[in-house]
């Protein structure tokens, strides 16, 4: 995945607005008394509002103390650097740096297009913005050692997402970063785990993630959907030892800050820990019975992905599943028919209908509109065998196979992100506002252009929902 590099971020989004400043005129002693009452190692200067110069606790030392001059004598134009080196605050980040390191300074003052003041950034500041990017957490993530660390690295993952939001990365790169990213810890927690406790585990198994995780495709509210495949034929006591290790992983994911799956569709489950022909069995009784939660069971399935281990398994089991849908109309139209439950809440003249109480005014994006996106997107594409995952290529694919046009395929994808968006964007909300993430947004908090935005997404499922009730002939369920 392309790197998201915080150095092609504008400096007026990180720089420090609480500046202290003083008159160029004032006298330098009181400048030198507000420096430490403040305990600040800089003050800007300013004239009728603009700044003009910058004085340093470096410059009392080598200018006046060194030279043996009386402070008192001295206002603070005769000491302040100027003229003042400055940078707008719609600059990037990279070109701060650079000119932090042409200018062999320690500190830039950041101006409006009009020259006004806006705030100060530093090289400490820079650095530590740096800290914050994706690939410096990678390289935390990869070198933890214990699960205090990864538990630190797992809240640093939420802040950096709540950080990035806004600030123009596109949404489809920013939720593909925050996969990225879980994907890595619970890699290195797998790792620990193994090497900590269960040296002489077997090879021959695959850790498993489903439904979103496992699509690549998880915001700030995702909870565990895992399961374990291992290779028929092994010993008893290897099985046994599988089993330990899921519950033991399990449990770390856990104490890390992930919450558990509530239906318990986990790998320290039984019920979700099979060898390759268990899971085929498994899978042949879920597909004999297509009642929802069977319906729901294969639909996490299809979405299955290698996080850890063997992916031949992956691959095996992905043949099967892929096997008994292609072609399979009639379980595709029990799918189909589930989530067209999930009605577009849209009434009279584009009304958005919103949740009963305990939830009233807020509307649920997944019911409303996300489900139906990737459950459609997934269902057109399990009829056709393709392998993809993730529901932007599997979009492009349904494109180029002719089941969408690219009218549509475009549309749909607009749709989604728009979806997404308002669910990442709320989600973030509630992280500074010290509430638990959810897939609720209240509508009263979006303005006239964001409803409308909202209403053309809800309008566009709708349609897709219409597209899928023609093709799987289902005009009773609507």
């Amino acid at each position: 995945m392309p790197e998201l590099n915080i150095l092609f971020q504008p400096v007026g989004q990180y720089c420090r607005r609480d500046v202290i400043t003083c008159r160029a005129d004032a006298p330098l002693v009181l400048a030198a008394t507000t420096m430490r009452e403040r305990n600040i190692s800089s003050l800007v200067t300013t004239e009728e509002g603009q700044p003009v110069g910058i004085i340093t606790d470096r410059d009392l030392r080598n200018k006046v103390v060194a030279l043996g001059r009386n402070p008192a004598e001295l206002t603070v134009r005769q000491v302040m650097n100027s003229p003042l080196i400055t940078i707008a605050e719609n600059e990037f980040l990279f070109e701060a740096l650079h000119l932090l390191s042409r200018r062999r300074i320690h500190r830039l003052v950041v101006t409006s297009p009009d020259g006004g003041l806006v705030g100060i950034i530093t090289d400490s500041d820079i650095l530590r913005i740096q800290t914050r990017s994706p690939q410096q957490l990678v390289r935390e993530i990869e070198e933890a050692v214990g699960l205090d660390e990864l538990t630190e690295l797992h809240k640093r993952v939420q802040g950096l997402v709540e950080h990035l939001v806004g600030t123009g990365v596109k949404i489809n790169d920013l939720v593909r970063l925050i996969a990225h990213l879980n994907d890595r810890i619970l890699i290195r927690l797998a790792t620990l785990v193994r090497s900590q406790q269960f040296p002489d585990l077997t090879d021959r198994f695959a850790l498993l993630v489903l439904g979103s995780e496992g699509r690549g495709e998880q915001t700030l509210t995702t909870d565990q959907d895992n399961a374990l495949v291992y290779d028929d034929g092994l010993p008893e006591q290897q099985i046994r030892e599988l089993q330990s290790f899921s519950e033991a992983l399990i449990d770390a994911v856990v104490r890390i800050g992930i919450p558990p799956c509530p239906g318990g569709i986990m790998a320290s489950t039984p019920q979700w820990r099979h060898s390759l022909q268990g899971w085929r069995q498994q899978l042949n009784q879920w597909f004999g019975a297509p009642i929802p939660e069977n319906i729901l069971k294969i639909s996490m399935v299809s979405d299955m992905r290698t996080l850890y281990g063997d992916p031949s398994l992956e691959q095996a089991l992905r043949s099967h599943v892929s096997g008994r849908l292609v072609g399979n109309d009639a379980f595709l139209g029990h799918m189909t028919a589930n989530l067209l439950r999930f009605a577009v809440p849209l009434g009279w003249f584009g009304r958005i209908k919103t949740e009963k109480p305990p939830h009233a005014g807020q509307l649920d994006l997944k019911k409303a509109g996300i489900f139906s996106v990737t459950e459609g997107v997934k269902i057109l594409s399990l009829s056709q065998g393709m392998q993809m995952q993730n529901t932007r290529e599997r979009l492009a694919s349904l494109q180029q196979a002719g089941l969408l046009s690219p009218q549509e395929g475009k549309d749909l994808t607009a749709v989604y992100d728009s979806l997404v968006q308002f669910r990442l964007r709320s989600q973030v909300d509630d992280l500074r506002a010290g509430r638990k993430p959810d897939n609720l947004i209240m509508i009263a908090d979006l303005n006239r252009m964001e409803l409308g935005r909202l209403r053309s997404a809800l309008e566009g499922v709708h349609s897709f929902q219409q597209l899928l009730q023609q093709r799987y002939r289902l005009g009773q369920m609507m």
